[in-house]
């Protein structure tokens, strides 16, 4: 073997999270190398080009307060904007945007090429390097080692992956690109505990043989703000989804055929997401449901591609193309991709540090499907929490950790670090217990000053952030401080605005309480008579109308890290704690929690459980302070 230098940090996996990761490696300031098997596949979406959704709009806007490239990217490619639970709160509101599938790619790959510190190789890492229970770099398939003081590895579906249609079995990482199955075995060879998993596509429709006539037709929603705080417009170009459904006919054709599915042929042990099930599942699962929804959406705004989802399978080719012509609207829609499930290994991430070091091996960091997740949102936002870490281990820097009440990506590293995954990790709203305080449309303002102290914001765009805070903190004291009485002018603006009058003088603060009322109404009060902007009437909003639940959320989160900041001695030897059931004692054996916070995380826990961790803990430093004092004598 040998090198021609010893990087930093190597990130092994162009997809969303090792771009994510060697971008905020190098833009720390760390000589940075990504290894690809192709760089034209770089940031590739594989399965539907879309970003966000509910949950996933959240972690994209944290991603972009933090410094990270996903929301600046899907700005620059989107042709499709929705914002999802509008009928609802803010808390659970998100934004989703469809993209150009090759505008996307390329767009990351431009940004990928121009970044100072970042060298990018196209090759097939083999080995990892490991001495002494810390990571040395790398070897290619060639048997050239790379030298690296921090490794992140980031290879998605690649880890032994194989693609099943019906009886066909191919390895590979996704259609037409190979597995990576000696990194695999060396990743057994290591000690590591891993697990299979599965996950599918649908087919790819060639859009003018489809006819949409007879289909819903969807546009997209007016007035939706960027992912990224940086962007300031978005990109004109628009492309309609459109809706259908199964038929009976589709059933049919399925039930009929099961047995030549991989995925009930036992072809397929992997484990599937129960949330995003085949068309076989489902139709096998839900036999009462006379139809299941259709959505076809465009792959990009120059190509005939249509991404049929609803359609996803591991049937045969010729049974697909029966099962797509069953559906309204698609009699004659011609198949350019056949769909496919593919499953593959993944590290259990109980193996995982907070900072998703392993606790194997020191220097190893994982991200993304590695780790069991799913989606491109979860895979980025662990691929700069790892790409941030490893960057701040190399630095010898105090690491970089969110908890449960900082954001969504506190949410997910903590859910897998602690509860690791038994189906691919996939991020929803009802995860996070402190979701009002946790909103998207607030992402910047809790996390952009960590993003700074990082260096992976600039000065300049912090202070544009300061200028909104200060408009909002003074639109919020106007209005607290502006009363109005109840006299006859009063009551009849008010009742112009269709709300009730009032009884006694009222800040306009307490107005805005109300439901029907908004920002802008209360112009004719005579304040925000400059105008602050929509952002900030927005937050302003936000805070006067769940200003109670809001407070009752800060409570709970104080409580809460009160519990957190206790912590526990390490190497603790849960076995001879007398209270604890083997399944505990195995459990946070494998966890190793840091703190009192993180043991009530892992599944099973119990208030004994934690009474008697605690009583075991303060022995022990009660022990070690008797120690120190004898030894000081």
């Amino acid at each position: 073997m040998s090198t021609a230098k010893v990087y930093d940090v190597i990130v092994i996996g162009a997809g969303h999270a090792g771009c994510e990761a060697a971008l905020a490696a190098a833009r720390m300031g760390c000589d940075t190398l990504l290894f690809n098997i192709n760089l034209d596949s770089m940031a590739l979406m594989s399965c539907n080009p879309a970003i966000g959704g509910l949950g996933k709009g959240q972690i994209v806007k944290e991603v972009d307060a933090l410094g990270g490239e996903m929301g600046r990217i899907a700005d620059k490619t989107a042709c499709h904007f929705r914002l999802l639970n509008t009928s609802k709160g803010p808390a659970v509101q998100s934004t989703r945007f469809q993209c150009d599938k090759q505008l996307y790619r390329l767009a990351m790959k431009n940004v990928l090429e121009n970044q100072k510190h970042l060298s990018l190789r196209q090759g097939l890492v083999d080995e990892l390097v490991v001495e002494k229970g810390r990571t040395r770099g790398v070897v290619d398939s060639t048997g050239f080692f790379f030298g690296a003081r921090a490794v992140v590895v980031t290879v998605g579906t690649f880890l032994e992956g194989v693609i099943h249609i019906g009886n066909s079995r191919q390895s590979a990482g996704r259609a037409g690109e190979i597995a990576s199955v000696k990194l695999a075995d060396n990743f057994r060879r290591l000690g590591f505990e891993m697990g299979r998993m599965k996950t599918g596509t649908p087919p790819r429709l060639k859009a003018s043989t489809i006819d949409f006539s007879v289909m819903d037709r969807q546009d997209s929603d007016p007035g939706v703000k960027p992912f990224s705080f940086s962007t300031k417009e978005l990109r004109a170009e628009r492309l309609p989804s459109y809706f259908t459904a199964t038929t009976e006919q589709t059933a049919g054709i399925i039930r009929d055929n099961i047995m030549h599915s991989a995925l009930y042929s036992g072809a397929i042990t992997g484990l599937p997401a129960r949330y995003c099930p085949s068309l076989e599942d489902k139709i096998m699962r839900f036999a009462d449901k006379a139809s299941h929804p259709v959505v076809l959406e465009f792959e990009g705004l120059d190509t005939e591609e249509i991404y049929a989802k609803g359609l996803g399978n591991s049937l045969p080719p010729d049974l697909q193309e029966k099962l797509v012509h069953s559906v309204p609207g698609l009699e004659e829609a011609e198949i350019m991709r056949s769909a496919y499930a593919i499953e593959y290994d993944f590290i259990q991430p109980r193996q995982l540090k907070r900072t998703l070091e392993t606790k194997l091996v020191a220097g190893l960091y994982l991200a993304g499907q590695t780790n069991g997740t799913s989606g491109y949102e979860e895979a980025a936002g662990q691929g700069l929490w790892a790409g941030v870490n490893a960057a701040l281990a190399v630095q010898k820097r105090e690491p970089f950790v969110l908890d449960r009440s900082d954001g969504y990506l506190g949410v997910m590293v903590d859910d897998l670090v602690t509860r690791g995954v038994d189906e691919p990790y996939r991020m929803f709203t009802s995860r996070a217990e402190y979701r009002l305080m946790l909103r998207e449309d607030n992402a910047t303002f809790r996390l952009m000053k960590k993003g700074l102290d990082l260096g992976l914001i600039s000065k300049d765009q912090y202070a544009e952030l300061e200028d909104q805070l200060r408009r909002i903190d003074e639109g919020i004291k106007t209005l607290k401080s502006t009363k109005i009485q109840p006299v006859p002018e009063t009551r009849e603006i008010l009742e112009k605005l269709k709300t009730k009058p009032i009884k006694n003088a009222t800040s306009l603060y307490q107005i805005l309480k109300r439901p029907e009322i908004r920002c802008d109404d209360l112009k004719v009060f005579g304040v925000f008579a400059d105008d602050p902007g929509d952002e900030v009437k927005r937050q302003i909003e936000i805070d006067a109308k769940y200003e109670g639940y809001i407070q009752r959320q800060r409570e709970e989160v104080e409580r809460y890290k009160n519990l957190e900041a206790k912590n526990i001695p390490p190497g603790i030897d849960y076995s001879v704690i007398p209270s604890l059931s083997k399944e505990l004692v195995k459990k946070l054996t494998e966890v190793r929690p840091t703190t009192v916070g993180q043991a009530k995380g892992i599944p099973g826990m119990t208030q004994g459980g934690l009474d008697a961790i605690l009583i075991f803990a303060k022995k022990i430093e009660s022990e070690e302070m008797n120690k120190r004092r004898r030894e000081g004598a």
